[in-house]
């Protein structure tokens, strides 16, 4: 049995796909808080989907005293905000200090610092790789370097969902941390780019093209964004990483013990599902709120097309601001765009669709918003029609969460059936 400790849970997507994957995933103790939110609907929705409240915590979770956790868990998973995560000496000069408070990331610092478990499984949005602008990759570094002061190797792969026959292309980036002590790493430890290409966490569930790369040395290949590739390694002074690192991060990595293998990833891709798929066909069962009016449609039409625009900065310098064209309606024969937040609403992101079989437009239902992400119809039943959307543009793909718990799985295995053999080897 895994026992998992969920962060940042929002509507249980991590713990859903686990618990999809097998029922050797046994979620001890999962948080969910809301800041500023008068009404927690997220945590709402996450304690009624799932019937064991003692172990569900609605609070700041830097609040969270540990000894409310009833064990140790094997593996910590949780999606959490990009955030700045620049660090400063202490006045002493002697380590670096946590940045800005309520950085979330920080919180998973103290759980992985408190409990050591096996694995940590992460989420969060691509950008994250390149964050800050002005230094790009300083913030994925630091993370990294925490990762290995703490005793584990890294490897991040990011996924977009459609790439592997889901029905939204949703793309984030997955971050995977193991033990340095553990078998896992004695497998993957001689050509990281093996493990990017065939042996690691993600490769044997979410394939790539695999002339991309050489094994035993990063190539130069011509593939679709260009010649990316890079290893180096991250200096051992984190508060020297926040003040003066900058370097690529491409779609796909590992470090190990510090040393970064880094390539631009190309997927090997599964047939498209179509957004037509999860439409509702039956208009009876569609809200009449949802249809838009010819107001709506000339206004969002609007914010579809390509323009340019001239613009004047407050500095008094004229600029031309400029935007693609989008499909409008949405081509449903392909699979959706990224659900945002402000799904539902008059802006330049949301869908809009033909309703089949008429000329009326219409939005997407909450309904068609919980399948986008694989959740079943009526997950968030309960909450307001713009919280349903709100939960579902922060939600993920729980199906790219069920391949990631079976892997998990396999891996454990692995390391059980090592130990195993080896005091075989022993008693013998």
């Amino acid at each position: 049995m895994m026992k998992v400790v969920e962060l940042f849970a929002g509507v249980g997507g991590f713990r859903f796909g686990l618990e999809n994957a097998s029922d050797e995933f046994n979620i001890i103790w999962g948080n969910q808080w809301e800041p500023s939110k008068k009404v927690q609907h997220a945590f709402n929705c996450y304690s009624t989907k799932f019937v064991k409240p003692s172990l569900h915590s609605n609070q700041d979770i830097a609040q969270v005293d540990f000894n409310d956790i009833p064990d140790s868990p094997n593996l910590i998973v949780g999606g959490f905000p990009c955030q700045d995560y620049s660090v400063a000496r202490s006045l002493s000069g002697e380590k670096g200090i946590e940045g800005h408070k309520g950085v979330l990331f920080w919180e998973i610092k103290r759980f992985v610092n408190q409990y050591k478990p096996k694995y940590v499984l992460l989420e969060n949005v691509d950008r994250l790789l390149k964050s800050p602008s002005k230094q790009r990759g300083r913030d994925f570094a630091i993370m990294l370097a925490t990762f290995r002061d703490e005793g584990y190797n890294v490897e991040w792969r990011v996924i977009n969902a459609a790439d592997y026959g889901f029905v939204q292309r949703r793309r984030r980036v997955f971050i995977f941390a193991y033990k340095k002590d553990s078998i896992f790493k004695n497998v993957n430890e001689f050509y990281p780019e093996t493990q990017l290409k065939f042996t690691g966490f993600f490769a044997p569930i979410f394939p790539v093209l695999r002339d991309v790369f050489k094994t035993g040395e990063i190539e130069k290949t011509k593939i679709q964004k260009g010649n990316k590739s890079a290893q180096f390694i991250l200096p051992e002074d984190i508060v020297e990483i926040s003040e003066s690192f900058s370097n690529n991060f491409y779609n796909s990595g590992v470090m190990l013990n510090g040393e970064v293998t880094t390539v631009e990833a190309v997927p090997e891709k599964q047939k498209e599902t179509p957004l037509e798929t999860i439409l509702e066909k039956d208009i009876n069962k569609i809200d009449e709120k949802l249809f838009l009016n010819d107001d709506q449609k000339r206004k969002i039409f609007a914010m579809k097309s390509a323009k340019k625009i001239e613009r004047t900065s407050k500095s008094g310098h004229k600029y031309t601001f400029s935007e693609g064209g989008m499909s409008c309606p949405d081509d449903v024969s392909k699979p959706a765009r990224t659900m945002l937040t402000s799904e539902g609403t008059i802006n330049r992101s949301t869908h809009v669709v033909f309703h089949p079989g008429t000329d009326r437009w219409r939005f997407l239902t909450p309904e068609e918003c919980e399948q986008l992400n694989g959740f079943p119809k009526g997950w968030t039943e309960g909450m307001p029609n713009r919280m349903r959307y709100f939960c579902m543009g922060n939600a993920l793909v729980v199906g790219l969460i069920t391949k990631m718990g079976k892997r998990l799985l396999e891996i454990e295995n692995l390391e059980k059936d090592t130990v195993k053999n080896e005091c075989c080897l022993v008693l013998s």
